[in-house]
């Protein structure tokens, strides 16, 4: 493949890339580049974290790029995730956690066995020069820094935390250079930390990011654009200028159930969650519905298939996201008809899912799962 396709690939249906300048360096330079996403243990897979992050990673894959997803059990004890006790968190994450990416990834089109999984627990035990990065990371950032970067594990900038989670960000950053991640990825709500990894990266010395030749380089960072939750704003509407700073709120999350559809989710399920969306007619400034059609429907390839009755208009075919949204805008489409052909094609989506889950060791899995997370 042409080093242009390949960065054409890197590039695609990204939020943000910190470093986009040079991707075509990095690939001309390191012959094996690595990537990664990391993953707290925390609550049900679902749509963003399975459909989006893993349809960025098959991406990656297909640019040449080795992939790799960390299970970060120890950052989720940190952040006090599924009651802090870490044997917990080690069992859901190489059982139901685990299962529910290998899922995703058959859901985007891509394979399981091209992905290596790590986990955080298994890299850092007696792994001195680990811990050392995690002291060099800290040695080039300031603590006011490390406390403004708490917003990356879902926490508000001035909140008191406790002093385990001003540890979590230079963490963060040290799992990227101590498995020499040259693409590290994430969603655009851990941006603070990429930023900290690109702005340390030509002032480490013990752990130094480089490429073939030897030289000191940056690690360039993948952002995917976070998908919304189904959910009406609490402020409505939402201008141009709130939206983007509301838009880690407004993603979805699997703390709202109804506002999200997990990957194991049953055709009903997700018919029901999309037909009560916060869907206004008309609308596609903000809208969770048309979200979806983009960043999941489109995203894999997929078309749009409308089914109505004549009086309304016929069934009509959407095969690019700009008619879809156009039609929509002139009230051509109606919210209802819209929100039935996506649930359509997210229960389509989310086939090999379901049926990963429905025997076997996924669905033990599953429903030790279930059964450990109704406790906490």
């Amino acid at each position: 493949m042409e080093i242009s396709e390949r960065v054409s690939l890197i590039k695609r249906h990204t939020a943000d890339v910190l470093g986009e300048n040079e991707i075509e360096g990095v690939l001309k330079r390191v012959s094996k580049p690595r990537h990664y996403i990391g993953f707290e243990i925390s609550g049900k897979i679902h749509l963003g974290t399975g459909i989006v992050c893993m349809a960025k990673v098959k991406d990656m894959i297909e640019a040449g790029v080795r992939a790799s997803i960390f299970l970060a059990d120890w950052h989720t004890w940190i952040n006090d995730k599924l009651g802090g006790d870490r044997e917990v968190i080690k069992r859901v994450a190489v059982g139901y956690f685990k299962e529910g990416l290998k899922a995703s990834l058959l859901c985007v089109g891509a394979k399981p066995s091209d992905v290596e999984f790590v986990l955080g627990s298994e890299l850092y035990h007696h792994n001195d020069s680990y811990w050392q990065t995690v002291i060099e990371v800290s040695k080039h950032t300031t603590l006011a820094r490390i406390k403004r970067s708490i917003t990356i594990m879902g926490r508000k900038e001035g909140e008191s935390i406790d002093f385990a989670k001003l540890i979590y960000p230079p963490m963060q950053v040290a799992d990227i250079f101590s498995q020499g991640i040259h693409f590290p990825h994430a969603g655009l709500d851990q941006r603070k930390a990429q930023v900290i990894a690109r702005d340390v990266a030509l002032k480490l010395k013990l752990s130094a990011l480089r490429d073939d030749n030897g030289n000191v380089i940056k690690p360039i960072a993948i952002h995917h654009p976070l998908v919304l939750g189904l959910g009406k704003p609490p402020i409505w509407p939402v201008s141009k200028e709130n939206l983007q700073e509301m838009l880690s709120e407004l993603k979805m999350s699997k703390s709202k159930p109804d506002s999200c559809v997990f990957i194991h989710d049953s055709p009903d399920e997700i018919k029901r969650k999309v037909k009560n969306a916060f869907c206004p007619e008309g609308e596609v400034g903000f809208n969770p519905v048309l979200d979806w059609a983009k960043n999941l429907v489109f995203r894999l390839g997929r078309g749009l298939e409308v089914k109505r009755p004549e009086k309304f208009g016929g069934d009509v075919s959407y095969s690019s996201f700009e008619k879809l949204e156009r039609d929509f805008k002139e009230k051509k489409l109606h919210p209802a008809d819209l929100k039935s052909a996506v649930a359509e094609e997210i229960v389509e989506i989310l086939r090999p899912a379901r049926e990963h889950f429905s025997k076997g060791a996924p669905k033990r899995a599953l429903e030790e799962f279930e059964k450990i997370y109704s406790r906490c």
